[in-house]
């Protein structure tokens, strides 16, 4: 007999032709001690699914069995923790631990409980601040409490639903490893959500894929058969990481794709100029100019940024120095605090530069301006309108003197473009997230900008919606070859997108720490690059950079330059490897 079992559960909401059909004929078994990751897209159903495995939910069919009996409502023995940390802000740390001992082990004398309740603080590594309050906590530090919370009382199983999911990629990163050393040390039997494979990979023994709803259900399982302890950077250079991670991949992009494609009409862009193009530079200028500004046509000239501060100045950005060809599509990646989105806010001129300058296309960039198109987390769309109508407020402005028929086929190419054909006319407030974000990029490229920034654009999104867009940004940005910059934290999306990765050291007084070439073939897909030899040794490398900036580090030159040769030791020796394959 199973640990614990899900068998035939069939969840629904609401009633007639509105009937969500969530998830139907679920089915799995799972032994004690296993850990299992559940990964799917969002609104596949996985957040109903925890629900109901901890008895919050009750399925319309089916059911959840532990240890032999079934699950009618929660208990002490299903600890769970949600993506939301739902701590009591009145209460410290100790305090939100101490009411979950309190309320399970009340039987237990004062000391003992208070015994379990330092050691599940101290083992999340919260002991220095066990006297703070939420408030005073980062959003690391709070999920952190509501795990200490959930282990302190002492479940058999542990459920938890995109735990990692709101937090940044180094506090993600510190956390994956907490919970992979918890997961040995407690022996626990644990289930899983999230929507990134990697962290699935680092910490599962099975994978386990939830195809899209409605009518989710379970697709093929994936067993995770490397060695433990798993070190992020280490099977990075593991073939059978690497097999398993181009599988599991492959399988989501498939299903993803499944869900269909919107009809798409057949339009030609009109030949119109966006009124910032029409700017002519001086007679001189272009006669001296012509070759270079290809090479030189964004420049960001020894960038410094600083902030008054009641303790004096605070030097975010220190001698930013960047060469950029028109054309070129350059990511930015560092730690947070870095300065990335410093750098990028002053390209688009919504943040005043302290020293130095930006010269795009032979002009000092000063202020905001059309030719500049920004795209930011949030996509600031105007939910009363359509998505088409969030498009035509910017494309009225650039293209005055264009027809209506022209201005629609710019709008109606860049919907379709980004896969909204057939959802231009639904109001902004109805969207999706991830079709939001559509229609921002959508209304970026229509701008026909000469300078596309982004700032981490993908960064609300969950991995699986995140790989779609890019390889939407990939097929747009084919088609204008616009220059573009884009701030990351994400290292598989630098790698991506950019012909260079620009890699910054740790703020303050943060600069180039290092530059990437990415030698890999245009046009890109996330599924080509899976399959191409030299992707890892890339990513290798942009890995280890982060690693040696850890912690506010401040690596040598020497240290640096040897993280470079590394990766083209690599590449060189699996040329060589495919040169005597191919003999």
């Amino acid at each position: 007999m199973a640990f614990l079992e899900i068998s035939g559960l069939t969840k629904h909401f609401g009633e007639g032709a509105k009937r969500n059909r969530v998830l139907t004929d679920i089915n799995l078994k799972v032994e004690e001690g296993e850990f299992i990751a559940i990964v799917g897209f969002s609104g596949s159903g996985k957040t109903t699914l925890i629900s109901a495995l901890a008895g919050l939910v009750k399925p319309d069919q089916g059911g959840v069995i532990f240890k032999g009996r079934e699950v009618d409502g929660p208990g002490p023995e299903r600890g769970v923790v949600f993506q939301s940390y739902s701590l009591m802000p009145w209460l410290s740390v100790e305090g939100n631990v101490a009411l979950a001992v309190d309320t399970v082990f009340k039987k237990k004398k004062r000391a003992e409980r208070s015994a379990v309740v330092d050691t599940y603080i101290e083992m999340v590594g919260l002991s220095h601040a066990r006297d703070r309050k939420p408030a005073e906590l980062s959003g690391g530090m709070r999920q952190r409490v509501a795990v200490a919370r959930a282990l302190a009382m002492r479940p058999e199983v542990l459920l938890m639903d995109e735990p990692l999911s709101a937090l940044d990629a180094l506090t993600r990163a510190k956390l994956q490893d907490e919970f992979a050393a918890i997961s040995q040390k407690e022996k626990k039997t644990i289930i899983l959500v999230t929507n990134d494979v990697d962290e699935a990979i680092l910490l599962a023994d099975r994978i386990v894929p939830l195809t899209p709803g409605p009518d989710a259900h379970f697709g093929p399982e994936f067993k995770v058969d490397l060695a433990r302890p798993r070190d992020r950077a280490e099977m990075n250079s593991d073939p059978a990481f690497i097999k398993l991670r181009a599988e599991v991949t492959q399988y989501l992009m498939d299903i993803g794709a499944e869900r269909g494609a919107d009809a798409e009409r057949d339009i030609v862009l009109p030949d119109i100029v966006p009124i910032t193009q029409r700017e002519r530079l001086p007679a001189a200028y272009r006669r001296a100019a012509q070759s270079p500004v290809k090479e030189r046509y964004l420049e960001f000239s020894q960038l410094k940024k600083v902030y008054p501060t009641p303790k004096g100045p605070l030097t975010v950005v220190d001698g930013f120095d960047l060469k950029v060809r028109k054309g070129e599509f350059i990511t930015l990646i560092g730690h947070s605090g870095c300065g990335k989105s410093t750098v990028l806010t002053m390209a688009a001129g919504l943040n005043n530069i302290s020293e130095g300058g930006i010269i795009l296309d032979g002009t000092e960039v000063v202020g905001a301006g059309p030719e500049r198109a920004v795209v930011f987390q949030s996509p600031s769309l105007m939910p009363w309108l359509t998505a088409y109508q969030n498009v035509e407020l910017g494309v009225d402005k650039v293209y005055p003197d264009a027809s209506k028929a022209e201005k629609r086929d710019v709008i109606e190419y860049y919907l379709t473009r980004v896969g909204l054909g057939a959802s231009m006319h639904q109001l902004a407030q109805d969207l999706s997230n991830g079709m939001k974000q559509r229609v921002g990029i959508a209304r970026a490229f229509a701008l026909s900008p000469k300078l596309l920034l982004l700032d981490e654009p993908f960064g609300m999104l969950d991995s699986l919606t995140r790989w779609e867009l890019q390889d939407v940004l990939m097929e747009v940005w084919k088609r204008t070859q616009v220059t573009a910059v884009c701030v990351t934290h994400d290292v598989d999306e630098a790698i991506l997108l950019a012909d260079r990765v620009v890699m910054m050291s740790n703020g303050p007084n943060a600069r180039i720490g290092n530059i990437m070439e990415v030698d890999l073939p245009r046009p890109r897909s996330r599924a080509e690059l899976l399959a191409h030899p030299d992707y890892y040794a890339y990513r290798e490398e942009l890995l280890e950079f982060l690693e040696a900036y850890e912690g506010g580090a401040d690596p040598s030159e020497e240290q640096l330059e040897s993280i470079k040769t590394k990766r083209a030791h690599r590449i060189a020796r699996q040329k060589d490897a495919r040169l005597a394959a191919a003999e």
